[in-house]
């Protein structure tokens, strides 16, 4: 990135403050909501396009943990187009803020670096704490150990779970040990998440159920079922769960097999007074897609609403690239318009394989639509993929010589 562009963006952020001045001077219509503003970014691809967005609303936030999320969506924007320096100089320039002596204020700049991946910025915002006069406790040091993690240094939490608060005076909690046992199973080294476990027993901290499911999970990846089971026991016999989430992992390390036990897995989750959750339903829908059984993958998929769930990026792909698969183009279409509604479009390949089979089966006119929304969707980096595609499938050229095709949209 030139230093031109980044001066642009500096001196964007820095008339943030007259620009929400000036909107809060104007008529209450020209106004934008927090909730609002949270709603259009998590629709908005563009990254020029967020930050305008964060910018126009930030200044009338009225806590760090209300501007947080429209915060990390718009830093989310800018890594996804690999603009870190932009994200250096906007969120560098949240230190300048009077809430920066606030320790949640600044733990939300550390969380985001750590989203972007940008772990070195967030170490070194959580050792500027003392000299920006913020205070520290078990807070910030959770949000820094979650930004390594974030970043997928995982062998540095350890290091920095012993260092850190012996320095700074204060004790790991339970937040604390869950990103640090995290760390030992992202790591593939359950067994030493098992000797902090115990770790903790003996100090009298709490063990959540989230611990316990990441453990489990860590053990079922690793084709140690036995043991994932005696986990499991040891966690109902506790009393700690076992919740939602914990029946997800146990329903994950079974959906390659039949789905009577996905099911099965479901129901007992029903009658244990839980309530199945998208991820539940996405795994029964997996198992369906896996086994062949597409008429029941497509129930589930409708029933999804019935059962108190939306369909999230996951349930599209899913069900698109399957439906691919089984050369029902027309559905994929289907759902794919449904996924551009509720604003989780899959991912370019998926959709790729989807237009492809549109041209294939004669259905060039939902190609072309569907080319033409995803560049009207998302910023120049991913629209040139689209544009490419439209030319190597001809149907730039096409459109150009107003050739028609006989197929029909589905609606």
């Amino acid at each position: 990135m030139s230093s031109s562009i980044s001066l642009r963006l500096a001196r964007q952020l820095s008339t943030s403050a007259a620009t929400a001045t000036a909107a809060a001077s104007s008529t209450s219509g020209a106004s934008i909501s927090i909730s609002k503003a949270k709603s259009k970014l998590k629709s908005e691809h563009d990254p020029d396009k967020a930050l305008k967005i964060y910018s126009s609303v930030s200044d009338h936030y009225t806590s760090p943990l209300s501007s947080r999320y429209a915060q990390e969506y718009t830093v989310k924007r800018l890594a996804k187009s690999h603009r870190f320096s932009d994200i250096e100089v906007f969120l560098e320039s949240h230190k300048n803020d009077k809430k920066i002596t606030e320790e949640p204020f600044l733990s939300s700049i550390i969380r985001s670096y750590g989203i972007a991946g940008m772990f070195d910025h967030a170490l070194k915002t959580y050792h500027q704490m003392d000299d920006l006069g913020t205070p520290r406790s078990v807070v910030s040091f959770n949000v820094l150990l979650s930004a390594c993690v974030n970043s997928k240094l995982y062998d540095r939490v350890p290091h920095l779970f012993d260092e850190i608060p012996k320095k700074n005076g204060f004790l790991p909690d339970k937040v604390s040990y869950g990103v640090l046992i995290r760390s030992f199973c992202e790591m593939g080294k359950t067994e030493l998440a098992m000797e902090r476990l115990k770790e903790m027993e003996e100090k009298g901290v709490e063990v959540t159920v989230v611990i316990y499911t990441t453990i489990l999970h860590s053990l079922y990846k690793g084709g140690k079922s036995d043991e994932a089971e005696r986990i499991w026991n040891e966690m109902v016999k506790r009393g700690c769960g076992p919740d939602v989430g914990a029946y997800n992992v146990k329903i994950m390390n079974i959906q390659g097999g039949e789905p009577e036990g996905v099911k099965g897995l479901i129901e007992e989750m029903s009658n244990a007074g839980l309530k199945p959750d998208t991820i539940s339903y996405n795994y029964l829908m997996s198992c369906y897609c896996r086994n062949g059984m597409m008429d029941e993958a497509e129930k589930v998929y409708e029933d999804l609403e019935t059962n108190g769930c939306n369909p999230n990026a996951s349930t599209f792909r899913t069900l698109i690239f399957y439906l691919c698969r089984s050369e029902r183009f027309e559905a994929g279409y289907r759902v794919f318009r449904e996924s551009v509604t509720a604003n989780k479009i899959p991912d370019v390949n998926t959709l790729k394989y989807l237009v492809h089979g549109l041209v294939n089966s004669s259905k060039v006119k939902d190609a072309k639509e569907m080319i033409r929304t995803m560049k009207k969707k998302f910023p120049p980096n991913v629209v040139k993929v689209w544009i490419k595609l439209e030319h190597e499938l001809g149907l730039a050229k096409a459109e150009d010589s107003g050739i028609k095709s006989n197929d029909t949209n589905v609606a």
